[in-house]
């Protein structure tokens, strides 16, 4: 068994309450393109797989752990008069701005793992700078070494550019490195990349889900520090 020496993070869902966060962007975003015609914003929501009337994402949302690309590209037939480009400025712009809900008190955990000799990364499929907007304002992005988002350069997931990217940067093998998310895409993206497969319950995918592809299920990142003791040699 590998000792970990890196962890690297999905971001919403993980480091961040997924539901807490992104239904209030969805409900605000969703109502204010549309003007507040709320047939027009529940068709719309509808295509991203997210329910505004009862103000809930399907499990199925490419929200979720798609792209911002991908959720532009479900939009668009429904704001034809914006141009994709401009709509995925006002996606990122308003996801920069979405109060985000720390899944548990960020900074004394990353201080903690950080204490331990481990290098920490981010790698979402999220936008870099909405991730990096959501990091500063949570006062610890500069506890990671290395933050990537779908526009970087390394692709999203479920391929494995960022991951591998991350391990290329602190200079350790992907075996010794632990991807921790809330999706499919995070821990498939793991497991190709040869990371060790960790994953979280505060996105919106249940344990029976997840459990087949991870090492390990958590009900949260606050539980890391328990299980790398149980882990590590």
């Amino acid at each position: 068994m590998s000792e970990v020496k890196a962890v690297l993070f999905d971001k919403d869902g993980t480091l961040f309450d997924f539901a807490a966060t992104w239904v209030p962007w969805a409900e605000h975003f969703l109502l204010k393109a549309f003007e507040g015609d709320q047939d027009r914003a529940g068709a719309a929501g509808a295509a991203i797989g997210f329910d505004l009337a009862v103000r809930q994402f399907k499990r199925d949302s490419i929200a979720i752990a798609g792209t911002p690309d991908e959720v532009v590209a479900a939009l668009a037939p429904h704001l034809p008069c914006i141009d994709p480009s401009v709509l995925l400025t006002l996606l990122n712009t308003e996801a920069a701005a979405a109060p985000q809900r720390e899944a548990v008190p960020l900074a004394p955990l990353l201080r903690q793992l950080r204490a331990r000799g481990l290098r920490l990364g981010v790698a979402t499929n999220d936008a870099e700078h909405p991730a990096r907007a959501h990091l500063t304002a949570a006062g610890v992005a500069e506890m990671f070494d290395f933050i990537a988002g779908f526009d970087s350069g390394h692709g999203g997931k479920p391929d494995t550019g960022q991951l591998l990217a991350f391990a290329a940067h602190v200079e350790l093998p992907p075996a010794q490195i632990a991807m921790v998310g809330d999706s499919l895409h995070d821990l498939e993206a793991a497991r190709g990349a040869g990371m060790i497969p960790v994953a979280v319950l505060t996105g919106p995918a249940e344990a029976d889900v997840l459990a087949p592809h991870a090492e390990i299920v958590l009900s949260d990142v606050g539980q890391l520090p328990a299980w790398l003791d149980q882990r590590q040699p």
